[in-house]
């Protein structure tokens, strides 16, 4: 679980990103003196290192999602096989339902 320390850098982190302002320790320092938060001077700059390199606002976009953008393109396809999916469906359920009425009709039981 995150500490108190961590999770006031990266609420530091989200507001920079969401203000468009580079994430800097020192930038994330003066964010947690105005909030008057404490944390260990290890936090800021681990945090600013860690994120130096991402987009934060792609990151919390695109969570969940394995491809980015991928699955947002297929989409409209999928939709547009869907019904052709429900009737498919519905023709192997009556096939399902004429094979059942089909073994019941054989004359005997199992525990006959």
């Amino acid at each position: 679980m995150a500490t108190n320390d961590e999770l006031a850098c990266t609420y530091s982190a989200l507001i920079l990103a969401d203000d468009d302002v580079p994430i800097t320790a020192e930038k994330i320092c003066t964010i947690l003196k105005a909030a008057n938060v404490t944390v260990e001077p290890i936090w800021p700059t681990l945090f600013a290192r860690a994120l130096s390199q991402c987009n934060i606002k792609d990151l919390i976009s695109n969570v969940g999602s394995g491809s980015g953008a991928a699955p947002v393109a297929a989409a409209p396809a999928a939709t547009a096989a869907a019904p052709e999916a429900k009737k498919e469906e519905k023709k192997e359920e009556a096939k399902k339902e004429e094979s059942e009425s089909e073994d019941e009709d054989m004359g005997f039981g199992l525990f006959d």
